[in-house]
């Protein structure tokens, strides 16, 4: 096996920059703050996990939000940090129920009451769309289907999107999931 070297670094002086420097603004197309599952591996989580062992994992991964799936690896729901803290399994306990077994399945949003943005909508979007959105819903994720292929395809992130544009965008939460994921009955 080749061993690498260390170098010094006291006579560098700059750090390497994209060639083309893309302006990033509201107006901006939204796939350029879209997160694409056809080039990264989406967090996903199995199912058959306690929700008491999701929430160490998602605090230890720093992530807010993770696609359940089955053994098998067919999409199930979402399951947010919010969904995971001690008071949500508390009042799940309500029913006499352990907090130790307190379930994914109880504390996840299932994939019947999501709803998401289409991918070729939002190919001709502008970022500023998708705030707005987010914006109206409270949300701070909004997943995106490509109904063509029957699959999700990616997920915007406010945090994502406030991070490349350098604003504060606030997303005010509502007190339901919101009209883009959560169907009415």
């Amino acid at each position: 096996m080749k061993t690498l070297n260390l170098y010094p670094v006291s006579t560098i002086d700059t750090i390497t920059q994209p060639e083309t420097s893309i302006d990033l603004n509201l107006h901006t197309r939204a796939t350029k703050f879209f997160t694409d599952f056809s080039c990264v591996t989406p967090l996903a989580i199995e199912s058959t996990l306690s929700a008491l062992d999701i929430q160490k994992i998602m605090q230890k991964e720093h992530v807010r939000l993770k696609f359940v799936i089955d053994k098998a690896g067919h999409f199930l729901g979402v399951v947010r940090s919010e969904d995971v803290t001690d008071r949500k399994i508390m009042q799940k306990t309500n029913n006499g129920d352990k907090r130790e077994d307190i379930t994914l399945a109880d504390v996840m949003i299932p994939k019947h009451r999501l709803n998401a943005l289409d991918y070729h909508e939002v190919a001709g979007s502008s970022i500023g769309q998708v705030v707005r959105v987010l914006k109206d819903t409270g949300d701070q994720h909004a997943l995106v289907i490509d109904r063509d292929r029957n699959e999700i395809r990616g997920i915007f992130s406010a945090s994502d999107i406030s991070r490349k544009l350098h604003l504060a965008i606030d997303i005010q939460n509502k007190p339901s999931f919101s009209k883009v994921f959560e169907m009415t009955d």
